[in-house]
């Protein structure tokens, strides 16, 4: 696949994106009057459900990459670290944005201090934050990477609790509606929906795909200055 692949992926994930809002804005029908208060404002869910569903599947590539660096030593497993902590960042706020704007409309406020499921996942987002940050504020080396893995490996446990948060203590945040004997979506709501889910699990494999290059030519040049660096002392 040429040095590009990851960015035409990620591009092609991106403008499905872009016709699941538009769709979800403008052609899927909105949801009965008597289940919301703001029943207009449920079309961000095409966009808020997919983009939540993206950022589990990076924050299970960051797992993946935290355990592969800090057992096995493998620098394709530290790239993936790199490039899963961001592509969580994106998407988590994306999350994280959709949802406070649907919160604000339906229940008055944008956040719920006591519903586990919201404050779960936007730890799992602080958690990228944190690592993205961290990363770019400290110098590379062996500790650094072991002290970042894990916290990328520790903090995956949020995933499956936060999954099934609203199963067992659905407090503001609406249950699940696919996959589930309650599910409650037509044909139109589910085409718009898997549009999205199949759009963003696209847009996160590009973004992933184009972060590991990015992360091993920027180790690269790291190692360059440092080489040069070197010479103009010797």
């Amino acid at each position: 696949m040429g040095w590009s692949s990851g960015r035409n992926i990620a591009m092609l994930g991106l403008v499905g994106a872009g016709i699941t809002l538009m769709l979800g804005l403008s052609w899927a029908p909105s949801v009965s009057i008597s289940a919301f208060k703001a029943p207009e404002a449920q079309r961000i869910f095409y966009w808020h459900v997919p983009s939540a569903w993206a950022a589990m599947i990076a924050f299970t590539m960051l797992f993946v990459g935290s355990t592969f660096w800090f057992f096995k030593r493998s620098e394709w497993a530290w790239r993936l670290h790199v490039a899963s902590s961001e592509a969580g960042l994106a998407t988590g706020l994306m999350c994280v944005f959709s949802g406070c704007v649907w919160g604000a409309a339906e229940w008055g406020v944008p956040w719920d201090w006591t519903d586990i499921r919201l404050n779960t996942f936007a730890i799992l987002t602080l958690l990228s934050m944190y690592l993205v940050l961290g990363r770019k504020s400290q110098p590379d080396g062996v500790e650094t990477r072991d002290t970042f893995s894990a916290f990328g490996m520790y903090g995956f446990v949020l995933v499956p609790v936060t999954y099934i948060a609203t199963r067992l203590w659905q407090i503001r945040h609406p249950g699940p509606v696919v996959a589930t004997s309650e599910g409650s979506l037509n044909s139109d709501m589910s085409i718009v929906l898997f549009l999205g889910a199949i759009s963003f699990t696209v847009l996160i494999i590009g973004f992933i795909i184009e972060g590991v290059k990015l992360t091993k030519l920027e180790m690269r040049l790291e190692e360059l200055q440092s080489e040069f660096e070197e010479r103009l002392h010797e």
